[in-house]
């Protein structure tokens, strides 16, 4: 199947947050089709290294009743909101960077997806 590289901010939506000292994503397809996408490509292992040097660890956990993915990262926040001197010590802009993350999807998507930056 032919694909194409997207960034995830033209297929979904994303949330952040902090739980002390991990950082909570939610990652939720802008429409069902695209779910399938998401759970293939963007895995626990991919949202690792693109967040390589800034997290310990992450888990990821399916929601597919919301087509949505939640990750955690944890050791992202320095030791917490009270505690870290981090400029973004409640982790709102992972949802941010995390959208940036480029994934392969199928080309006929891709067209149904691809917004034009001019």
């Amino acid at each position: 199947m032919a694909t194409t590289r997207m960034q995830l901010r033209y297929l979904a939506h994303a949330r952040s947050g902090d739980k002390g000292d991990t950082a909570n994503v939610g990652l939720i397809a802008l429409a069902p089709a695209l779910y399938s996408v998401l759970v293939d490509q963007v895995t626990a292992r991919r949202v690792a290294k693109h967040f390589k040097g800034m997290v310990s660890d992450v888990e990821r956990f399916e929601l597919p009743n919301l087509n949505a993915l939640n990750f955690l990262l944890h050791g992202a926040l320095d030791g917490g909101g009270t505690m870290s001197l981090k400029t973004d010590a409640q982790g709102k802009v992972f949802s941010t960077a995390l959208l940036r993350m480029e994934i392969d999807v199928p080309r006929k998507l891709a067209k149904e997806w691809r917004v034009k930056d001019d």
